[in-house]
C-alpha cells in the first residue's frame, strides 16, 4: 500500500497527471447532472450521437489545420443538438431515427475525412485515439484545462439556476407548458449544456464511450434512490469518484483511461443493482 501511495505522490508531480485528473473530474460531474435527465426523456441513445458528430467536426479541423479543434467542435456540436431535441420534434424524421441516421453518418464521413487527410502515417492509432480517448486526456494543455474548468463551472451553475424549471420539463413537458414555464426556451438551454458536456468529454473518454460516463452514474443512482433530487445528488457522486478511481488505476496499471473509467462505472452499476435488489427484498 505505501508502495502504491509513493507512485502516486510520485506521479502528481507531473502535471499532465494534474490535469488530466481536474478535468476528469470535472467533466465527470457535469456529465451526471444531464444523465438522469436524459435517461427520464428517453435520450439515453442522444449522447452517442452527438459524440458521433463531434467525431466528424475533429476531422474537419484536423483537415483545415486549425490548432484547437475545441473552437470548431464546439459550435457544430451545439447546433445538431439543438436541432435533435429542439427542432427535430416537428421533422419528419425524428427520435431514434434522427439519431441513429446522423450519427452513422457523421462517423462514416469524419472517418473518410481522415483518410483523406491523413497528417500522420498512424491513422489507425489517431482514429483509436480519438474514438476511445486513449492517450487525449494526457496530453491536455494549461489552456485546455482552464476552458474546461470555465465550461464545466458554467455547465453546473445554468443547471443549479434552472432545476426546477428542468425537473418540470423532464417529465412532463407539456403540464410545464401549461403552466407557464417556457418548455421550448428550457429545452434549447438543455441541448446546449449537452453539447458543451459532450465536447469537453471527447478529451476524456473518446466519442465512443461518452454515453457510458452520461448514462451510468444515473442508472446506477436509480437502482436505489427513487426522487429526482436524490438520484441527482447520487448519481454526481458516484460520476465523480468512478472518474477519480477510473484515472488513478490507469495510471498505476497504465491502461487507456477511459476504458477504465468505463469499467469501473460497470462494476459501481452492479453493486448498485444488487443492493437495490436487497433493499427491495427487505422491503417486502
Amino acid at each position: 500500500m505505501e508502495e502504491i501511495l509513493d507512485k502516486l505522490v510520485m506521479y502528481f508531480q507531473f502535471s499532465f497527471v494534474q490535469y488530466a485528473f481536474a478535468a476528469g473530474v470535472l467533466i465527470a460531474l457535469c456529465s451526471s447532472l444531464l444523465g438522469v435527465t436524459l435517461v427520464l426523456k428517453r435520450f439515453s441513445f442522444i449522447g452517442s450521437g452527438l459524440s458521433n458528430v463531434a467525431f466528424g467536426a475533429v476531422a474537419v479541423s484536423a483537415a483545415m489545420n486549425l490548432t484547437s479543434n475545441m473552437f470548431f467542435v464546439l459550435p457544430v456540436t451545439i447546433i445538431t443538438a439543438v436541432l435533435l431535441l429542439c427542432a427535430g420534434q416537428n421533422a419528419k424524421i425524428k427520435g431514434d431515427a434522427a439519431v441513429a441516421m446522423l450519427s452513422v453518418s457523421a462517423l462514416a464521413i469524419g472517418y473518410l475525412i481522415m483518410n483523406l487527410f491523413a497528417k500522420s502515417s498512424n491513422l489507425s492509432g489517431d482514429v483509436c485515439t480519438t474514438l476511445f480517448g486513449s492517450t487525449s486526456i494526457l496530453t491536455l494543455s494549461l489552456t485546455d484545462v482552464i476552458l474546461c474548468v470555465a465550461m464545466s463551472a458554467l455547465v453546473t451553475a445554468v443547471f443549479l439556476l434552472f432545476y426546477h424549471k428542468i425537473f418540470a420539463i423532464t417529465f412532463d413537458e407539456e403540464f410545464a407548458a401549461a403552466t407557464g414555464i417556457k418548455a421550448k426556451t428550457y429545452n434549447l438551454i438543455l441541448a446546449i449544456i449537452i453539447a458543451v458536456v459532450i465536447a469537453l468529454a471527447m478529451n476524456l473518454v473518446g466519442s465512443l464511450l461518452i454515453s457510458a460516463l452520461i448514462i451510468f452514474p444515473a442508472l446506477s443512482a436509480m437502482r436505489v434512490f427513487k426522487s429526482f433530487k436524490a438520484v441527482t445528488i447520487c448519481s454526481a457522486v458516484v460520476s465523480v469518484l468512478c472518474a477519480a478511481f477510473g484515472i488513478l488505476i490507469s495510471i498505476l496499471a497504465g491502461t487507456p483511461v477511459g476504458s477504465t473509467i468505463v469499467a469501473v462505472n460497470i462494476v459501481v452499476f452492479l453493486v448498485f443493482c444488487t443492493a437495490g435488489f436487497i433493499a427491495k427484498g427487505v422491503k417486502v
